[in-house]
């Protein structure tokens, strides 16, 4: 099992940026993916979560409005959309396979739910 974010850079405040995670070796289909990021000296916070058909989706009130999740199956991929970007979004962000198909209201931002994580991608907003 494997997962690899990708995407992050520097970014004005205000911008935009897209980040991509790429999945192998498991059927990717059956898996809700969730986004997560870690800030200097923080702990690791839930971004968003998407079903395993794209059917749902769930946010942090910190990113509802902003940022949108998406996925292509056929590409074994899962996209993080991020707008009106602010120097608080500043972190590594990961993707990570949750245990199961689609995560009960209320669970997906629980880092222990998921399985598998990739490596990280690092957003700097910063003028």
């Amino acid at each position: 099992v494997q997962l690899q974010a990708s995407g992050g850079g520097l970014v004005q405040p205000g911008g935009s940026l897209r980040l991509s995670c790429t999945a192998s070796g498991f059927s990717f289909r059956g898996y809700a993916i969730g986004w997560f990021r870690q800030a200097p000296g923080k702990g690791r916070e839930g971004v968003s979560c998407i079903s395993s058909s794209g059917g749902r989706n769930f946010y942090s009130t910190s990113v509802k409005g902003r940022f949108t999740v998406s996925r292509e199956n056929a590409k074994d991929t899962v996209y993080l959309q991020m707008n009106s970007l602010k120097p608080e979004d500043t972190a590594t962000y990961y993707c990570a396979r949750f245990s199961g198909s689609h995560p009960i209201a209320g669970t997906w931002a629980n880092p222990s739910l998921y399985e598998s994580w990739g490596q990280g991608t690092q957003l700097t907003v910063s003028s």
